[in-house]
């Protein structure tokens, strides 16, 4: 383990830093979470942005790793202190709407609540988008030393993380993320994804996190980019389709629903 930190470290010093503060911090949500007992929609509050400064500890870790291999340093950096910048608005607003028993996402009760709600959304569009454009810099230039069915593997995971990023807008859309009754139901363990109706979270997660998924079969499984193309045009489809379910307004377990 020290060993994978040092060389993250090495690759990417900024979005290392940065992930391990929100390690940290999704700990002390969680240590938050079992002394607290404010709820928002049915769990306590700090269970929601300790699942964000997880996530975001991944995805700062997992971009760390890649970018490294790109030559355009000074973009890399750029684009590093960016994700640090936006991302800790973002947490910061999940985190304080939390403590104080409030929704951070799908909150317009009140003008300044609609107006963080609508910064967030700002926030992420710009995140995405210059997500999509490491993503462009990873088609256009060939990292030296990097398999092919590697490359291939960040390229697309890049491109699907960025596609199902946007589909948080399907959501901010509806001011919701259930179809077929209000947020806030029973949902499945860890997750909370609605047991009983369309959940839209669920093909938002599983897109995003082709990110790590897509480039590790390119690693240590593929051996031609072909193979590669074949499995993410195949995840693209399957996460398609949870999405179709999810707006038909049925629970990604069937057997959950009623």
């Amino acid at each position: 383990m020290n060993t994978l930190r040092a060389t993250l470290k090495s690759r990417n010093a900024v979005l290392y830093g940065f992930g391990l503060i929100c390690l940290i911090s999704s700990g002390i949500c969680l240590v938050l979470a079992g002394i607290t007992t404010t709820q928002v929609l049915g769990i306590n509050a700090f269970i929601k942005p300790a699942k964000f400064f997880v996530s975001t500890w991944v995805f700062c870790w997992t971009m760390g790793w890649y970018t490294h291999l790109l030559p355009q340093r000074s973009r890399v950096l750029t684009y590093s202190r960016g994700v640090v910048v936006i991302m800790t608005f973002e947490l910061a607003i999940v985190t304080g709407q939390a403590a104080l028993g409030k929704l951070s996402h799908f909150n317009i009760s009140s003008a300044f609540d609609g107006l963080l709600f609508s910064l967030m959304g700002l926030a992420i569009t710009v995140f995405t988008g210059w997500t999509a454009y490491v993503g462009y810099l990873f088609f256009r230039y060939k990292p030296i030393a990097v398999s092919p069915a590697y490359l291939w593997g960040i390229r697309l995971g890049i491109l699907l993380f960025v596609l199902f990023a946007f589909e948080g807008f399907m959501m901010a859309s509806r001011l919701a993320h259930t179809v077929g009754a209000p947020d806030g139901g029973p949902g499945l363990a860890v997750t909370n994804w609605s047991r009983g109706h369309g959940d839209l979270r669920v093909a938002h997660f599983l897109g995003m996190h082709a990110l790590q998924l897509i480039p590790l079969f390119g690693y240590y499984v593929a051996r031609r980019p072909r193979q590669v193309i074949l499995l993410a045009t195949g995840y693209f489809l399957l996460v398609t389709l949870l999405l179709t379910q999810a707006l038909a307004g049925k629970p990604l377990l069937a057997g959950f629903a009623g």
